[in-house]
């Protein structure tokens, strides 16, 4: 399998504590993955490892190496602006900014320094679309996005991710906020795009992750303890301690 993100050994300490333990694993290009496993495991922690957002965080080392499409995160090298484009997250908590719908999902693109109002008004009809929620706002456009639902402001911070059009979208529970009719529109969004991004989700409901998901990986305390297509580890995990959460033993 042609493996467009690969992680080894990847080890992460948030001053004397580990909170990664040597991490191996890889994503295709496309398709859904999930990230499972209880609160403070490290799913978070290591989807922050794709996008360098750990860099943000004082007192964080990280040895291993990240490679996304055979680029070095980590090289001395690498603009961390061009990566996050391509590499674009989407949070817990919906974080639209304090203006409008329209200047939220062109922000990306304006940074880039894209004027072009003709092609800024095709991406953003593009993007909200892409991301379910352009019926709903396509006449208010102009208006604050923060006058939105807290599942309309999320599918906006979808369009703005997907308006840069990255290779690589990292959601962290982006649901866990919401209602279940908002869960649910953007889980049927994200099975309609799913074959043009790689998308990593962080999630704790594992209905979610059994319905959405083409691969599942579960970590616990810091360790990936097992992989692999979503329908093996839900039906026949390897390992007793995949089986145990899953089957809601622990977690």
């Amino acid at each position: 399998m042609n493996e467009f993100i690969e992680t080894k050994d990847v080890h992460l300490y948030y001053g004397e504590k580990e909170a990664l333990k040597g991490i191996n694993l890889s994503f295709p290009a496309r398709g859904i993955n999930a990230l499972i496993g209880p609160s403070g495991c490290g799913k978070s922690t290591y989807l922050r490892t794709l996008n360098r957002m750990n860099d943000l965080i004082p007192g964080v080392t990280m040895t291993g190496s990240v490679q996304i499409n055979g680029q070095n995160v980590y090289s001395p090298k690498t603009d961390t602006v061009e990566l996050r484009k391509k590499v674009g997250m989407v949070f817990q908590q919906p974080n639209p900014f304090p203006f409008s719908i329209y200047e939220n999902v062109t922000y990306g693109l304006r940074i880039a320094g894209i004027k072009d109002k003709q092609l800024l008004d095709e991406r953003v009809e593009e993007s909200l679309k892409q991301a379910a929620v352009w019926d709903e706002v396509k006449d208010t456009l102009h208006k604050s996005a923060l006058s939105l639902s807290g599942g309309q402001q999320q599918r906006v911070c979808i369009a703005r991710v997907l308006a840069v059009k990255p290779d690589v979208i990292l959601l962290d529970e982006p649901t866990s906020a919401l209602d279940p009719v908002s869960s649910g529109l953007i889980e049927d969004m994200l099975l309609a795009i799913r074959d043009n991004y790689t998308i990593i989700i962080v999630t704790h409901n594992l209905q979610q992750a059994s319905r959405i998901s083409d691969r599942t990986a579960f970590f616990l305390n810091g360790e990936l303890i097992e992989s692999g297509q979503t329908k093996q580890i839900f039906m026949q995990p390897q390992k007793k301690a995949t089986d145990d959460y899953i089957s809601g033993r622990f977690g």
